[in-house]
């Protein structure tokens, strides 16, 4: 399982990084959501503009076994969406740390995401969850 050294994970599976340049933190799923959910038929995204409140709901992933949501690792506002995903959320499956991102927010509090798992913890946790399965 790929996890990005440089990303930040939610227990829900999210990822998220700080884009310092465009003062907005990429969000996505990870490598493992996705290929728990599998076939990703549609992704309902919100609006650019839109407000976002940490551990919300803000997206849902459509796959053929139902739907998922998707939660904000941060408080702020939706910069930009990946529209790319409108015509091919498949996107989400072939590459989940690249060109299947979600969404840009304009963070609130960058502080945040110190509450996220760095990419060691991350892998841990999904050994715990392994060990459950």
């Amino acid at each position: 399982m790929h996890v990005p050294k440089y990303l930040k994970y939610s227990k829900d599976h999210e990822w998220a990084n700080y884009d310092e340049d465009e003062g907005v933190v990429i969000v996505g799923i990870t490598e493992y959501a996705q290929s728990k959910i599998g076939d990703i038929t549609y992704v309902e995204l919100p609006e650019e503009g839109d407000d976002t409140e940490k551990g919300t709901s803000f997206a849902e992933i459509e796959h053929h076994k139902g739907v998922e949501e998707v939660y904000s690792p941060v408080s702020g506002r939706v910069f930009e969406v990946n529209d790319a995903l409108s015509e091919s959320p498949e996107l989400i499956n072939q590459d989940p740390y690249e060109d299947g991102w979600l969404v840009k927010i304009e963070p609130g509090d960058l502080s945040e995401l110190d509450e996220m798992m760095d990419a060691e913890e991350y892998e841990e946790y999904l050994s715990e969850l392994q060990e459950e399965d």
